[in-house]
């Protein structure tokens, strides 16, 4: 791992989303680099302040003001000037949106689960972006559920919108003839597929949320199945 990779971590590690030995790793940088601590601490306190906050209904104006500024959001290591006797020390910090955005993630992945941006810059953008606009819907809501044999799978929900973000993570591998499915489930138990995973994801869904009860994931042959297999490898209530 390079250094400029161990800068990008600073969210991650926030989230509580890094694998403990790169945990140990990050935890060796933050004492030796004053850059990472600050941004550190900037995060926990943008989380905490919307943890104390996610009952209250956001302002109309939150999700557009969000959304305009996201764009001006790059994903990238901290600017770590060259000091020297001569010159001050200036700190650069991506501040504003991607605080509030590895806010928003923290609230709704309680329990560790949440998007390895660390891993694919650009996919992590998206999905920032994406999970924030649902999570500034007035009626978001987050559920999570364990899935059999281990991982966990997480729903965050907006009827409103008729949108949500499912995050599946630590899966079980599965045989190569297998595939994992994602349903939603109205009252009546009937299901709707919502798309296929190889593994871990994270997926915005459009539509398929109004009405619906459950959501589920099933193992099935691959291509997917018409209904689905039971028993399901995770039910999780919407309500």
């Amino acid at each position: 791992m390079t250094e400029p990779d161990v800068h990008t971590l600073a969210g991650p590690y926030v989230l509580d989303a890094l694998p403990e030995d790169e945990r140990a790793h990050f935890e060796a940088h933050l004492a030796v680099c004053t850059f990472c601590t600050a941004e550190v601490a900037e995060l926990r306190t943008a989380a905490v302040k919307l943890a104390t906050q996610v009952s209250t209904p956001p302002p109309p104006s939150l999700k557009a003001n969000v959304m305009a500024a996201i764009e001006d959001v790059r994903q990238l290591p901290p600017q770590v000037p060259v000091v020297s006797s001569t010159s001050k020390v200036q700190r650069f910090t991506r501040r504003s949106v991607l605080a509030l955005a590895a806010a928003a993630l923290a609230v709704a992945a309680a329990g560790g689960v949440a998007i390895d941006q660390y891993q694919d810059r650009t996919a992590a953008e998206s999905a920032n972006q994406q999970m924030a606009a649902v999570l500034a819907q007035p009626d978001a809501r987050t559920v999570h559920g364990t899935v059999e044999g281990g991982g966990q799978a997480t729903v965050v929900l907006s009827t409103k919108a008729d949108k949500s973000v499912v995050v599946l993570r630590d899966l079980p591998k599965l045989p190569k003839d297998r595939t994992w499915q994602l349903w939603m489930m109205d009252p009546s138990n009937k299901a709707t597929s919502i798309g296929l995973a190889s593994g871990d994801i994270t997926q915005v869904i459009n539509g398929s949320t109004t009405g619906m009860a459950t959501f589920g994931l099933t193992v099935e042959p691959d291509g997917g199945s018409r209904t689905p297999t039971l028993p399901a490898a995770a039910l999780v209530p919407l309500a």
